[in-house]
């Protein structure tokens, strides 16, 4: 029996071991930091800026905390916020850093950092951002750090997107850390409040669907992009691939010639080179690169992604330009045409020779050695900027909002809450009696719209917040709101453009009533308004008569105009408009976008001037495009809607999600189980949230990513599982109690060996027993009084509750509840449905049956 026990004990002190030893790095790492002497007092992290009450100048420390990484190949990320409420600018970077311990140093720009921890494992378990990764800066040995040249520098902080500095240093060799030591590698910004004459940029060019064959000896991934920005000044690149790429170049492609911007081994130190020869890239110049790889010693295809088995194809392309049409992030994914290429020179064909002792991965040496399952536990190396790819927008079906009882809803916009505004038409139709020949509106005796036509709803609710708009209005079009939450709107009929505080008080009227007119103090159905947050001057789109876009102070001076009609038999001109219908303003870049509804396009401007930048067109909008509205996130969103041809049928009526940057068209969605009648305005959150008001269907619908509805769907089945009457049903049954902390290795093999230890003990016992009362015929009894629910049919049988993984895992940061909830939720939903719908009843908004038609 003693034997037996030592055994027990041998067993437990094994699996104890192993429980240890396969403990994480990053947990490893976090005991060590809990311990009294795991910081360095040399290298505590500042987050608070080194500023003097005398000078706009200051210093930003970013450093580690002094870590002692315990594998090679380590990536860990640190944070600082930047100074809060205004705008910032990093005019130098200061590396510190050892190049035995340090193999390389990034910087990225972030809204929010991956995770709030102190430090963090960003190479296995976090990125470097919560979302989208701007690189700013990257050091690495035997490279030149990054310099910025006079008067340039990155803008961070404000309205910038840029609200966190995030540090990520690779740790190549621990042999370094042999004596315990800490690490500070980091890196001193020098910033100022002042306004710099230049900011920086960067362009990244990237492939996203490169494959590289086996054994295949050159292949080649081209990408280019026709630029249409304001023009900017190149001066630093940086190359990406992992182990099979070659050579990346990139060129200023103009009038037929190619001109080098840069080009380099991406096996050497990936550090920002400077560009060699000064040039600019212009609105109309073509921006090309070529990643050269090879698939020599590979077995199966190759293909972009961010393990160390995938392949990246990158160029990071660092500028400046004005800070009037500075923009920090721009990108290109567009595969390059094969007869632009053909005249690439041969220099972007040819490898560069590179030392191995100085490769980006020299230390990998025989990586192409490790099976499969070695290869997927090597880090991810360092955090690319990949692009965060838009979810799919899908209907909330059950939004109580779309049995609002409206009139023609003409107009939907968000206030600085991101509560919904709605403006609707009441008992009031636009049809063909209501405008004569000079556009004067008819039925101007039945009087205004006597219900409340302004509506402020809770966007989940659709509780009615704040109702003001009766008597005031005749044909209501579209609305706006400032950032003190004013109401800006425009009626069709009267021909006025009115500001509005929030309880219906009138701040500001322009224009006279029902008297149409194109000069400066008139109006000729004025379609919608814009608001400058920063200066305070206003855009009014007028509309269906002008087709022009005027321009006004915030006392309603008028500045300017632009905008002239153009020909239906011709291609319409930048500048020109067939009914600008809806505005949409970028207070980044302080650019207006039009949507010129008959001509199917948007057109975006310099606000100040008016001055033409580009337009996007998609095939898929068809003729005609109603509204446009912008989102910051995402590095710039652009949500539209399109209508039904005048004549004959089109393309299918839908909404589109577009990059603003680039114009590439990212989402089409439209409503799940009915469809849009005439989809006449919309609005998006930053959380991609989208509003559309349909004018002939008079509803509101809403759209969410498809996450978030999933994400709905699980909170209200939880909330349901928690509801009083549901805990008291299932009290008795309940037989685990999870804890939200981890469970310590030690502890859970505790747990295993005792049943263990006490099945044997009762077996041995047992077994005993019977031999001495039995004798043999006691086998069978045992094993059918077994199989009929013992203690381990207990445990597992029908009644037991059990432990529910899904909660488990996703108590813990950084897993997925995907793939345990939905066993546990695939039968609620006809229980959601039946639950779910509601009905609101307003009675200051209701309106009897309107009829369907309508021209605008």
């Amino acid at each position: 029996m003693a034997a037996f026990i030592n055994r027990i004990l041998l067993v437990f002190l094994i699996l104890q071991n192993r429980c240890m030893g396969h403990e994480s790095a990053l947990s490893l790492l976090k005991r060590h930091q809990q311990s009294p002497w795991a910081f360095n007092s040399d290298c505590r992290k500042s987050s608070h800026p080194q500023m003097s009450p005398d000078s706009p100048n200051f210093k930003l420390e970013v450093r580690m905390p002094g870590v002692t990484p315990l594998m090679s190949d380590s990536y860990f990320c640190t944070y600082v916020p930047v100074p809060p409420g205004q705008k910032s600018y990093i005019v130098d970077f200061k590396p510190h850093a050892n190049m035995n311990t340090a193999h390389h140093m990034l910087l990225f720009g972030c809204r929010l950092p991956a995770t709030n921890e102190d430090y963090w494992d960003c190479g296995n378990r976090y990125g470097t951002c919560l979302r989208e990764a701007a690189i700013m800066y990257a050091w690495a040995r035997n490279a030149p750090p990054t310099q910025l040249p006079a008067d340039v520098a990155f803008r961070v902080g404000g309205n910038t997107g840029i609200n966190y500095i995030v540090l990520q240093v690779h740790y190549g060799d621990v042999t370094a850390f042999k004596d315990n030591h800490k690490d500070c590698s980091g890196v001193t910004l020098q910033m100022t409040f002042l306004k710099q004459p230049l900011i920086a940029g960067i362009y990244l060019l990237m492939s996203a669907n490169a494959v590289i064959p086996p054994n295949e000896k050159v292949v080649n991934a081209d990408i280019a992009c026709v630029y249409k920005q304001s023009t900017i000044h190149p001066f630093a690149f940086r190359t990406h691939t992992h182990q099979l790429g070659q050579v990346v170049s990139g060129y200023r492609v103009r009038d037929g010639k190619w001109t080098l911007i840069g080009r380099q081994s991406p096996q050497l130190p990936q550090a920002f080179y400077p560009v060699e020869n000064p040039m600019d890239i212009e609105y109309g110049d073509t921006i090309a690169a070529r990643c050269v790889f090879t698939g020599k010693g590979r077995t199966t295809v190759t293909q972009i992604g961010q393990t160390s088995k995938d392949e990246m194809c990158n160029l990071y392309i660092m500028y400046y330009m004005d800070p009037k049409h500075a923009q920090p992030y721009m990108y290109c994914m567009q595969e390059g045409n094969p007869e632009l290429f053909k005249h690439i020179p041969p220099e972007a064909n040819i490898p560069i020779p590179f030392n191995p002792n100085m490769a980006m991965h020299g230390h990998h040496a025989d990586e192409e050695q490790l099976n499969d399952n070695e290869i997927l536990q090597q880090p991810k190396g360092e955090e690319e900027v990949v692009l965060d790819q838009v979810p799919h927008v899908e209907e909330v079906v059950n939004w109580p909002g779309g049995e609002l009882k409206l009139g023609q809803v003409s107009g939907v916009m968000l206030d600085s809450k991101n509560n919904l505004v709605i403006f609707h038409r009441g008992n009031h139709v636009w049809d063909e009696n209501s405008f004569d020949r000079k556009h004067i509106y008819q039925p101007q005796g039945i009087g205004p719209i006597p219900y409340n036509t302004i509506l402020t709803l809770d966007p989940a609710s659709a509780e009615v917040l704040n109702a003001v708009g009766a008597n005031i209005f005749y044909l209501p079009h579209g609305i706006s709101t400032d950032k003190n939450d004013n109401f800006w709107v425009t009626d069709v009929a009267l021909h006025q453009v009115y500001k509005l505080e929030s309880n219906g008080d009138r701040l500001l009227v322009l224009g006279q009533a029902f008297q149409p007119g194109s000069d400066k103090n008139h109006f000729c159905k004025p379609t919608d308004v814009a608001v400058d947050p920063l200066t305070g001057n206003f855009y009014v789109a007028d509309g269906y008569c002008n087709s022009r876009i005027i321009q006004f102070s915030p006392e309603g001076k008028f500045i300017m105009q632009w905008g002239e009609e153009s020909s239906p038999s011709e291609i319409p001109k930048p500048g020109q408009f067939f009914i600008p219908h809806s505005l949409a303003f970028v207070p980044a870049l302080g650019q207006l976008c039009v949507a010129d509804r008959e001509n199917g396009r948007i057109q975006c401007f310099t606000a100040q001037s008016g001055e033409f930048l580009r337009e996007i067109r998609h095939p898929e909008f068809g003729e005609r495009l109603f509204a446009v509205s912008y989102t910051p996130n995402n590095g710039g969103l652009l949500y539209a809607i399109n209508g039904e041809p005048l004549v004959g049928r089109g393309v299918p009526v839908q909404g589109f999600v577009l990059n603003f940057t680039t114009g590439e068209l990212l989402d089409i969605f439209k409503p799940s189980n009915q469809k849009f009648l005439m989809p006449h305005a919309i609005v998006a959150a930053d959380d991609k949230t989208v509003f559309v008001g349909d004018i002939q269907a008079s509803r509101v619908w809403k759209f969410v990513p498809a996450e978030t509805t999933e994400t709905l769907i699980e909170a209200e089945i939880e909330a349901k599982l928690r509801s009083p009457d549901v805990m008291e049903k299932h009290k008795s049954k309940s037989v685990l109690k999870q804890s939200s902390t981890a469970v310590s290795p030690v502890l859970i093999t505790l747990l295993l060996i005792i049943p263990i230890v006490l099945l044997v003990g009762i077996g041995v016992f047992i077994h005993w027993r019977k031999g001495k009362l039995y004798g043999e015929d006691a086998d069978s009894k045992l094993e059918s009084k077994q199989s009929s629910g013992g203690i381990l049919g207990r445990l597992g049988g029908k009644n037991s509750r059990g432990l529910n993984l899904g909660n488990f895992f996703a108590s813990h940061r950084g897993y997925s509840r995907k793939g345990f909830d939905r066993l546990s939720t695939e039968g609620s939903d006809q229980e959601k449905d039946d639950e779910e719908g509601t009905d609101s009843d307003i009675d200051e908004c209701s309106v009897p049956p309107l009829p369907p038609t309508s021209t605008s």
